[in-house]
């Protein structure tokens, strides 16, 4: 069975080349790279990472690499212990309360603003996407459902008309990926939290900010309270 860098260097090799006449800078591109694949390789907290097979992976050199990995840290998705090793996070039950704070303020924001102005191809997307969530909640596959779920948030945030605030509000949202849809959870939280996603959509589709604001205020506090329910089992 593949490892957590066995997984992410699979993924990273699976990208297209990386283009160094990119305007972009080197280290941005492997930020973004090494993000996406931690993000949706199925790693686990604690896999250990290696900073030279992620740079031979992505063909460039260490600096960017470490680089990256830097600014992975910063923003809670990678721990580094320095000279002596890199893992994924393995955020703390106060870091997911943090991380769910921060979504608090910002992600019903996020979508008033997606109402407003969502582009007709994200539009699309995300009622595919909210489809497919309810397709896997049906079946109680919760990896799939995580795996979607993900996207769905990504799409949103990317689409967001202030740049920084999908940014910020997906960076609060990495913290926490990994206590998503476990096997913890009952098969009605994937039905519950699909029909929570729908009704999102639905009202951005229909251009309704105020009503797409309180939905994911209440979507929010029902992932709080499912996270206290959590604590107090275990």
């Amino acid at each position: 069975m593949a490892n957590g860098m066995d997984k992410l260097e699979q993924y990273l090799m699976g990208m297209d080349h990386i283009d160094e006449s990119d305007s972009r800078l080197l280290r941005q591109v492997a930020y973004e790279r090494i993000q996406e694949a931690i993000t949706h390789a199925s790693l686990e907290p604690g896999d250990p990472l290696s900073e030279t097979r992620i740079s031979k992976a992505l063909g460039i050199s260490r600096t960017p690499v470490r680089e990256a990995l830097q600014q992975l840290a910063q923003e809670g998705l990678v721990h580094i212990i320095p000279g002596r090793a890199i893992t994924v996070a393995a955020p703390s039950m106060q870091d997911i309360f943090d991380a769910i704070h921060v979504r608090e303020l910002l992600e019903p924001e996020v979508v008033r603003l997606a109402a407003e102005s969502l582009p007709p191809r994200q539009r699309e997307v995300l009622q595919t996407l909210t489809q497919e969530l309810e397709h896997a909640a049906r079946r109680g596959d919760r990896a799939a459902w995580s795996k979607i779920d993900i996207k769905w948030h990504e799409t949103l945030n990317n689409s967001c008309p202030n740049r920084l605030l999908g940014q910020l509000t997906m960076q609060a949202r990495n913290r926490m990926q990994k206590v998503g849809a476990d096997n913890r959870v009952t098969d009605q939280y994937l039905i519950d939290g699909s029909l929570e996603h729908r009704q999102i959509i639905e009202a951005i589709l229909a251009g309704d900010g105020s009503t797409a604001e309180h939905l994911m205020r209440e979507h929010i506090k029902a992932l709080r309270e499912n996270m206290v329910k959590r604590l107090a089992r275990s």
